[in-house]
């Protein structure tokens, strides 16, 4: 009796099978569409539908020109946002590592870190969490940060134009000081909020980070306040949800 379901899912749950199994391990080369048509009998219509499908779900890359399709790599990282940025900061001059490159090596993986400057005139949104007036300036620091060679973070950073201009924020590279540099130029964060949103990805978003269809983002505001309760920085990270986990540990008392 011929089955109900259609080829291209029988294609696409055969070709799951084989990377969930690790007979298509991270990193294989998936078969070329050509070679999956002569296979399986199928035409290259069906074959790229199936293909669709697993890109989709994220479990393969979408493949450009000679390179064709992989199977992606599966190795989330751990974010421990309950330490990142505590008072026992890791930044490390030695190693050029902040805090949160530190935290990726610590976990055996190889940080990088992207960095842009520029002063502009921030969103409401930032504004607002700055306490700034409207037509202020603020100065804006943008990070691409990769793990393992791959883009895993969009990370920007907005300070109050008159507290940035002149000191190490406004230096476009990745700047690791003891205790952060907003502790080094003499503006502590001694107390942050945290937001953290569930969304799909902007098309610009998912291109920076090579985010497969489908597949949301978390984004992380971080609001940071000085000695005198003023906001100091308000940092947005934008991380792809199929490679974070979160984690805070809190005392209950």
């Amino acid at each position: 009796m011929a089955s109900d379901t259609p080829r291209w899912e029988e294609l696409y749950g055969d070709l799951r099978h084989r990377i969930e199994s690790g007979e298509l391990p991270p990193g294989a080369a998936v078969p070329r569409e050509l070679e999956l048509a002569k296979e399986h009998q199928l035409s290259r219509t069906t074959v790229r539908k199936a293909l669709a499908r697993l890109q989709a779900d994220g479990l393969i890359t979408q493949g450009k020109g000679r390179l064709g399709r992989r199977v992606r790599e599966q190795r989330p990282v751990e974010w421990n946002l309950h330490r990142f940025e505590r008072g026992d900061r890791r930044d490390d001059p030695a190693t050029g590592m902040d805090d949160w490159a530190a935290g990726m090596a610590e976990q055996g993986r190889t940080p990088r870190q992207e960095v842009k400057v520029t002063i502009e005139a921030p969103p409401a949104t930032v504004s607002l969490a700055l306490e700034l007036d409207t037509d202020a300036l603020a100065v804006r620091r943008t990070r691409i940060r990769y793990v393992d060679g791959i883009p895993y973070q969009l990370s920007t950073s907005w300070f109050p134009e008159d507290l940035a201009r002149g000191t190490l924020l406004m230096e476009a590279r990745d700047v690791a000081v003891p205790g952060g540099i907003l502790r080094q130029i003499g503006c502590p964060q001694v107390s942050v909020r945290d937001e953290i949103t569930i969304r799909m990805p902007t098309t610009a978003e998912a291109d920076q980070l090579d985010i497969p269809s489908g597949t949301p983002v978390g984004e992380h505001r971080r609001t940071g306040y000085g000695e005198d309760g003023q906001p100091v920085r308000h940092m947005i990270t934008v991380f792809p949800g199929d490679k974070h986990f979160l984690v805070y540990e809190l005392e209950l008392s």
